[in-house]
């Protein structure tokens, strides 16, 4: 993996860029000082010292007492843990405190981004008390496959357009020969999304919970499904 994929991971956890730069390095080089750190990383002295307090701060490294003092970073599982058990306790201290959410109308959200649009994903997923209905090419079922998974194993009706076999048990699939990079993902004929999912920046879904769109996707799907049937006769996993 590129360095600089570790060092955008690490800043999920609330390190800057140049403080997960250092941590990196004091991962590689085991204790160092800050003169050690500086030379290796090529920031400056200064700022590498107000980077390993930061670090000592968020429980990322231990400074070692002598002279010169040296840093040694914390084991990233221990830390990324850490800070996941401080999150949750966080989450449900504000679930329990936040006022009371405001209804919101049945109209039209976009989400933007692949991230976004997979987190929504997720959380109408994890949300579905009855049936999931989803048209999407097998590539991307396979990145929301555990969530799918788990729907399914709560008994939750899974019926799965796709263009190859996803290999989820108990899900009902029409396959088809092509599938483009779209999605169309209805969770208990109350709740549709649709939209693109290349994995682009620019990829942007549709939400909506209104009824008349709703009911002209599970229209949609319906022919979907006929027209499959009718081509190739074939219905798996039912």
């Amino acid at each position: 993996m590129e360095e600089t994929d570790i060092l955008e991971k690490l800043t999920a956890f609330g390190m800057t860029r140049q403080e997960a730069s250092i941590y990196v390095c004091l991962y590689r080089g085991g204790e160092l000082t800050g003169y050690e750190a500086a030379k290796q990383t090529g920031i400056s002295r200064s700022n590498v010292y107000g980077g390993l307090s930061a670090l000592v701060n968020i429980g990322a490294a231990y400074r070692i007492e002598g002279s010169p003092g040296r840093y040694v970073a914390v084991a990233v599982e221990e830390f990324c843990g850490n800070k996941i058990k401080a999150l949750e306790k966080e989450k449900e201290w504000l679930a329990e405190n936040m006022p009371a959410m405001a209804e919101t109308s049945d109209g039209y959200i976009t989400i933007e981004g692949p991230v976004n649009i997979r987190n929504k994903i997720a959380a109408m997923l994890e949300g579905a008390g009855q049936r999931i209905y989803l048209s999407a090419p097998e590539f991307f079922i396979e990145q929301i496959k555990g969530d799918l998974e788990a729907a399914a194993r709560r008994r939750i009706k899974l019926v799965l357009i796709t263009d190859r076999d996803a290999g989820i048990e108990n899900a009902i699939q029409y396959l088809t020969d092509r599938k483009e990079n779209q999605i169309r993902l209805i969770i208990d004929s109350v709740y549709v999304l649709t939209g693109d999912i290349d994995g682009a920046r620019t990829d942007t879904c549709l939400y909506s919970g209104q009824k008349n769109f709703v009911n002209v996707f599970k229209e949609a799907l319906r022919n979907e499904i006929k027209l499959i049937e009718l081509t190739k006769g074939e219905r798996t996993d039912e």
